[in-house]
């Protein structure tokens, strides 16, 4: 257990992540309030509405990428942070001003939606690359992971207390909240140990730099491979802002409290997920197309249940399978990644598992709003077996995957070179 945490030995670490765990906190209040307010206060449980908001606020990820991942490999991570999180903080504060003062529309929120995402898709691929500055290459899986881990043990705590604030002062006072969130990152980054940092290779900027990371990954078999089945998995399977408000709505026709909880207790299966991908030395493939067949299994079973209860103690293991996922494949691609070309892989990595809301969010609510939550379900658990098949089909073809007969027993058999062809 000792090995699982050893990123937070040192300073600069353990700063971060202090101050991360506060601002995910209000970032997973903000989420939730918002998804509230759209579906039960500006609309009339319209599940489409929700997957409009998440489209806007997940589809700058997709239009902005190549300039996303040219800013996190040429330019001063750590000072550009400053400026991503004091303007993620301000939008938040504004839109909490309209949401108290009774002021706020509809098309305000989707106006607010689009620009947190325009924001965080210059920030998410700086926080996720500056991580190896903080702790360098031998701990960077390990930082990986336990970044995971401070993310949803935020989900496991924000959501349950956005429930408890909305019914108590309403959603305009979790945005507020939110907004104060973010001094602890700014105040985190001003005691950053600056010569403890591990600097990184800057790649040197050319005409062809906002490009180069599309080849780089194309060039690269097992990359093609992550990146599709990230497509399916992100697009399809990880709209559990709609998946959980739905259900909690239209199906158990449960109120704010409860679909906090709800939300609370998938957290409980990504915390599990993170740690167990902390504990490990590196990530290895085989999890990858494993993790994402259990996480179709258990939405489809999501999907037939019939008691509040029940579902909520299914998401603790699709959470587990989806953060087992995620992170691996983070990890994954990072580790493998050149250093001078990590930043534009990883923008490519969240361009494709958020950016992918934007098709797969209205498309969700759609098929939960005309058909109900439960075909929604089924759609992401599709999603999630189709995303296992493309690995496995990555492993037969370039590890030649084989299932044998020993001893009358089936047996898998890999190798662990990569076959190019």
């Amino acid at each position: 257990m000792k090995n699982t945490f050893r990123s937070l030995r040192g300073y600069n670490y353990r700063v971060w992540a202090a101050g991360a765990l506060v601002s995910n906190v209000g970032t997973w209040m903000q989420r939730i309030a918002q998804d509230w307010l759209v579906l039960t206060q500006l609309t009339h449980n319209n599940a489409t509405d929700v997957g409009v908001v998440m489209a806007l606020q997940f589809g700058p990820q997709l239009l902005l990428l190549p300039l996303t991942g040219f800013v996190a490999d040429h330019m001063d991570r750590r000072k550009l942070l400053f400026v991503t999180q004091a303007l993620l903080g301000t939008l938040a504060l504004s839109l909490g001003a309209l949401t108290v003062t009774g002021l706020v529309q509809l098309w305000q929120v989707y106006v607010f939606a689009f620009l947190l995402g325009c924001v965080t898709a210059f920030d998410a691929p700086l926080r996720q690359t500056f991580i190896s500055e903080l702790v360098g290459e031998e701990n960077l899986s390990n930082a990986v992971a336990l970044n995971s881990t401070s993310f949803n043990a935020a989900r496991m705590i924000g959501p349950a207390v956005a429930g408890l604030l909305i019914a108590v002062v309403g959603c305009g006072w979790v945005f507020v909240i939110n907004a104060v969130s973010f001094a602890a990152v700014l105040y985190s980054l001003t005691l950053l140990r600056i010569g403890d940092l591990h600097p990184q290779h800057r790649a040197q900027r050319t005409r062809a730099s906002l490009l180069e990371g599309f080849r780089y990954v194309w060039a690269r078999p097992d990359m093609r491979a992550i990146m599709l089945m990230l497509f399916l998995f992100g697009t399809f399977g990880l709209n559990f802002a709609i998946f959980i408000s739905t259900m909690a709505v239209s199906v158990f026709h449960i109120g704010a409290g409860h679909y906090g909880f709800l939300t609370s207790t998938m957290a409980i299966g990504t915390v599990i997920g993170a740690l167990r991908a902390a504990h490990r030395a590196r990530p290895y493939f085989t999890l990858l197309p494993l993790s994402a067949a259990v996480f179709g299994v258990l939405l489809g079973i999501a999907a037939l249940l019939p008691d509040y209860w029940l579902f909520g103690v299914v998401l603790v293991g699709i959470g587990m399978a989806a953060q087992t996922f995620t992170t691996s494949t983070n990890s994954f691609m990072q580790l493998s990644a050149e250093p001078a070309m990590r930043g534009r892989v990883i923008a490519i990595f969240l361009a494709i598992v958020m950016g992918g809301t934007p098709l797969g969010a209205p498309m969700i609510g759609w098929v939960a709003d005309t058909f109900g939550p439960r075909w929604g379900l089924c759609v992401g658990a599709v999603a999630g077996l189709l995303s296992a098949a493309v690995g496995v089909r990555y492993l037969v073809k370039y590890h030649q995957l084989r299932l044998d007969l020993s001893a009358g027993r089936p047996r898998l058999s890999l190798s662990d070179t990569p076959r190019l062809r």
